[in-house]
């Protein structure tokens, strides 16, 4: 099943096959992975990286995405790439005579995906080649809220849903409907942790669940979310109306414009994976 992902920004790492350079490795940051790995396979004059120009096939085994603009997702590809420059992760023991390139890069980010900032995000562990899988060392696990996925992803581009005036005056129904629109932040209503109307400039988060009209305040929903008040974002946290669980990351892209046409169906099976990913992760940890 091949994932449709809008708003994507991923950091990849690419396993090459060519026989005189099998087990090379190259960590690179994209917003589309299948046009990427084209552009490595056909050469740097299709717009590939020169370090895997002519010395491919190469394979894309493995994508962190989730990142909530570029910035992040370049200084995460360049501190993966760079781990002992990076003040964040000098204390990584450096590759080992018995470890391979792939296992060292895979070693570097399991302790970055641990690491604040990144820590912090909501990101997702993609291998989009199930064969070269390797295993978290015992300390070296994601934290709860990275799950784990398999199978290809497809970036989608965030349609832009704004209409001129003459488009609104000509479909007054479909404007007044566009209600169920997620992108559209709703104005005076009530913010649901501090009771207080909401103006029109307002920066407001709304619920993923399509069928809760949860609307808050940014800054009280943060607040809300976080269990310890020294950190500066939180992670997760539950909905004051209907008390699902929300990643902070994914309630931001919705803000972005993804998730148009999400759903409850859709989220409640994303809630069950979560769930029963967080449910292997304590029974695991129970068990050692």
């Amino acid at each position: 099943m091949v994932h449709e992902i809008e708003d994507f920004y991923g950091v990849y790492l690419l396993y090459c096959l060519n026989p005189r350079y099998k087990g090379k490795t190259y960590i690179g940051y994209t917003v589309n992975p299948n046009r990427r790995i084209k552009q490595h396979n056909t050469g740097a004059h299709a717009g590939g990286a020169n370090r895997t120009s002519g010395r491919g096939p190469w394979d894309m085994v493995l994508i962190i995405h989730g990142f909530p603009n570029d910035i992040s997702g370049l200084r995460f590809e360049w501190a993966w790439q760079n781990p002992h420059k990076s003040r964040r992760m000098r204390d990584v023991p450096k590759k080992t005579y018995k470890e391979t390139t792939f296992q060292y890069s895979w070693r570097v980010v399991c302790n970055m995906l641990r690491t604040p900032p990144w820590s912090g995000l909501a990101l997702t562990i993609r291998w989009l080649k199930q064969e070269y899988q390797l295993e978290f060392a015992v300390g070296l696990e994601p934290p709860l809220h990275m799950p784990v996925v398999y199978g290809p992803v497809v970036s989608k581009k965030i349609r832009n849903q704004k209409k001129s005036k003459k488009d609104e005056r000509c479909q007054p129904s479909q404007a007044s409907s566009s209600g169920s629109n997620k992108s559209d932040l709703p104005e005076n209503y009530f913010c649901a942790v501090c009771c207080i109307r909401t103006e029109k400039d307002d920066i407001t988060l709304r619920c993923l669940h399509p069928s809760c009209s949860m609307v808050a305040h940014i800054i009280c929903l943060a607040k809300s979310f976080l269990d310890d008040q020294t950190k500066l974002l939180p992670i997760e946290g539950k909905c004051p109306n209907c008390r699902a669980n929300l990643l902070w990351g994914e309630l931001v892209r919705q803000r972005n414009g993804c998730y148009k046409n999400l759903s409850d169906s859709a989220v409640q099976q994303n809630d069950d994976k979560a769930n029963t990913s967080l449910e292997t992760d304590n029974a695991d940890s129970m068990n050692e």
